[in-house]
């Protein structure tokens, strides 16, 4: 009987709601079905971004916005895809009406922070720039000894550095978060005070000895190969070397400092002149210290003058760079892009080549300092070596070190779920990528708990393979240009060695694919092949967007090379996108753009433009080293993705489930932070 009762009650209760909400069952039922269809097309635009399809992305979501014109996590999707798209304007718009409605927080403001300021301003350049500390490499740590009285670096393309240490005789590998890979003690007799390091052409390293009164080669893994040079006053000896550098020829420039002048040697160690003593028109050198050369003058720092000197190839004098007095006691000098980074006591500064202006760059502060290296790293930093302080210092722009990291997860793959990969890419504030990271300096978690089995799979720096894509262009300015444009075809795909994928694209009214597929197929390409014809109207920007879309799922290291023989465009060859929108989505999805010159003529500047602002290079068709390190070129370009696995925790709900997961990454005292999410496969 109390049974009875009970089920009563509840089906009392039961109708009572009813009732309450029966006014409001069509609305309710409205609503239910557009959350349905608006998860529906979200999941699909999801899916889609993580293909590499964002103009498919971008339809999906706007579909399911329509449904749920509030919800902040679709404007969220949204705004990445138009960013990922090129369209970096609106994807900015649509993250602004999320976080105008409470989403993101600090992590979203960063991002259109970031986002603005690549917009708006220009890299910046080295003679404006102001570096402070971000982080160090000690010789001593506690007990522990590292290493003694660094006298040199010299940045590796993987992130890694070579640290000469002057009193401990070795030649240190230290990766970016200051951990030893490698010790090197150089010829049987070990090294002699080592001073300086620089890298040739073939990548052999090049060290001076300060007391071996000898110059050392080794291979790129530090092997050790020979020395040249030797104890006296004579032709090709030495009395206590220190800088180095190289020319044009190869030919090796070491500032001889015990007998105040500098010594030139052949690139085999032979040895050809050597110059700075007194003449008619130059007082000769006191104390040799740094030496560079750019564009074949030579610049020579004197550490008891305080000024830098300037000389032909042959040692003739021809004039002052900086003034005497103008630095306390110059010791190395490093080139970086027009300009000389030379250190001087406690400060780092750099020297405008084109001015001989001097801009103070940054300092180690009041404690006793002697820096006797300054040099720009892979990634945006000066690595500075104190000799009396016994430290290395990493030295980083303040904005960098102020506003962190910028991390952005580019793909979830789920096809072995519950095992996830995650593509993401790590660059600093001014679009460096930042290269070297390891498993150490990833942390990845699921709405803020730690993932399981996380480990680093692998960095996209270390690829040794690339895609290509040509884009021919079909203007009647360049078809007098036809036998160059098929040389260079064949020339870049004799090039690739059979390795990645080379695409071939026309550039007419409408861009045609050609040719998709292993390159040594196109070893006999002929210019008769091409099925677009000449025509006085180019679509360019559909042809570098037809290309560009071709290498999105490819190898990352990847790049659009054109050719061109024409010195302008046709007034409709940026009618769809702007020079703007190519380049943000070329340089948002790690492609760079090469322009290979036909001709002698001057290149559009609209070219030019999109090439110098995606790491890209200009290259002539004849130039007399030929096209074939245009390959070695694009797969040194520094690419900061990486990926990463881990064994997801999360419940499904049979794959319905929209799964969670953050990334942070730490480099020394900086870090930065990605939030983004996935749909499981449906089971």
């Amino acid at each position: 009987m109390k049974k009875f009762k009970f089920l009563i009650i509840v089906q009392c209760l039961i109708f009572s709601v009813f009732l309450l909400f029966a006014s409001d069952f069509d609305s309710v039922t409205v609503k239910t079905a557009d959350s349905l269809f608006a998860e529906e097309e979200f999941r699909r635009g999801v899916q889609s971004y993580y293909r590499g399809a964002f103009n498919e992305a971008i339809m999906l979501f706007e579909n399911a916005l329509s449904y749920l014109p509030s919800e902040n996590l679709i404007l969220d999707w949204l705004a990445r895809s138009y960013y990922r798209a090129g369209l970096e304007g609106m994807a900015l718009q649509h993250w602004q009406y999320a976080a105008d409605a409470g989403y993101g927080g600090l992590l979203l403001q960063n991002k259109m922070e970031v986002i603005k300021e690549r917009r708006v301003t220009e890299e910046q350049n080295i003679s404006s720039t102001y570096y402070v500390e971000a982080g160090n490499y000690p010789g001593t740590y506690g007990e522990q000894f590292i290493f003694s009285q660094p006298s040199a670096i010299l940045p590796n393309d993987d992130g890694t550095c070579w640290v000469l240490a002057y009193g401990s005789n070795e030649l240190l590998c230290i990766d970016v978060n200051g951990f030893v890979a490698k010790r090197i003690r150089g010829p049987l007799n070990g090294f002699d005070r080592p001073m300086d390091i620089i890298r040739n052409k073939e990548g052999n390293l090049l060290i001076s000895e300060y007391s071996g009164d000898r110059i050392s080669v080794l291979d790129s893994d530090g092997n050790y190969i020979k020395s040249f040079g030797s104890k006296g006053v004579g032709q090709g000896q030495l009395v206590g070397p220190q800088y180095l550098a190289l020319d044009s020829s190869e030919n090796i420039y070491v500032t001889d400092f015990g007998n105040s002048r500098v010594v030139v040697f052949d690139k085999d160690g032979n040895p050809l002149l050597s110059f700075g003593k007194k003449t008619a028109s130059f007082s000769g050198f006191s104390a040799p210290t740094g030496i560079a050369v750019y564009h074949d003058q030579v610049y020579v720092a004197d550490a008891a003058t305080g000024g830098v000197y300037s000389f032909d190839r042959a040692g003739n004098y021809t004039g002052i760079l900086v003034p005497e007095g103008t630095f306390v006691r110059p010791e190395s000098m490093k080139l970086f892009a027009d300009s000389l980074i030379i250190s001087d006591n406690n400060r780092i500064c750099s020297i405008n080549l084109a001015t001989g202006a001097v801009f103070e760059n940054g300092r180690t502060g009041s404690a006793p300092s002697r820096i006797l290296s300054s040099v720009p790293d892979i990634n945006g930093n000066i690595l500075v070596s104190d000799f009396k302080a016994n430290e290395v210092y990493v030295m980083s722009r303040m904005s960098e070190l102020v506003g962190g990291l910028f991390v952005q997860v580019e793909r979830v793959v789920v096809d072995n779920f519950p095992n996830i990969t995650l593509e993401l890419k790590v660059e600093n504030r001014q679009r460096q990528p930042v290269v070297g990271l390891k498993a150490e300096n990833f942390y990845i978690t699921e709405g803020k708990i730690p993932v399981a089995n996380q480990q680093l799979i692998g960095a996209a720096a270390n690829n040794k393979v690339c895609d290509i894509s040509i884009v021919i262009d079909r203007s009647v300015q360049t078809q007098s240009y036809s036998d160059a444009m098929e040389e260079a075809v064949k020339e870049i795909a004799q090039a690739m060695d059979g390795k990645g994928t080379l695409t071939v694209i026309s550039s007419g009214q409408i861009p045609v694919i050609e040719y998709t597929g292993a390159p040594d197929m196109l070893g006999d390409f002929t210019k008769e092949a091409l099925k677009v014809e000449v025509n006085s109207e180019c679509s360019t920007d559909l042809a570098i967007r037809l290309a560009a879309n071709g290498l999105i799922n490819g190898e990352k290291k990847r790049a659009v090379v054109y050719l061109t023989g024409s010195d302008s465009v046709g007034k409709n060859s940026f009618s769809n996108y702007s020079l703007s929108q190519l380049s943000a989505y070329l340089n948002n999805n790690n492609i760079a753009l090469y322009t290979i010159n036909l001709s002698q003529n001057r290149l559009p500047e609209e070219i030019s433009y999109i090439t110098e602002t995606t790491n890209g290079n200009v290259m002539y068709v004849y130039r007399p080293e030929g096209l074939a390190d245009i390959v070695q070129d694009i797969i040194s370009i520094p690419n900061g993705l990486y990926q990463l696995s881990y064994t997801s925790s999360l419940p499904t709900d049979f794959g319905r489930a929209y799964l969670p997961v953050e990334v942070e990454a730490y480099l020394l005292n900086r870090s930065g932070r990605d939030e983004t999410g996935y749909y499981p496969p449906l089971e």
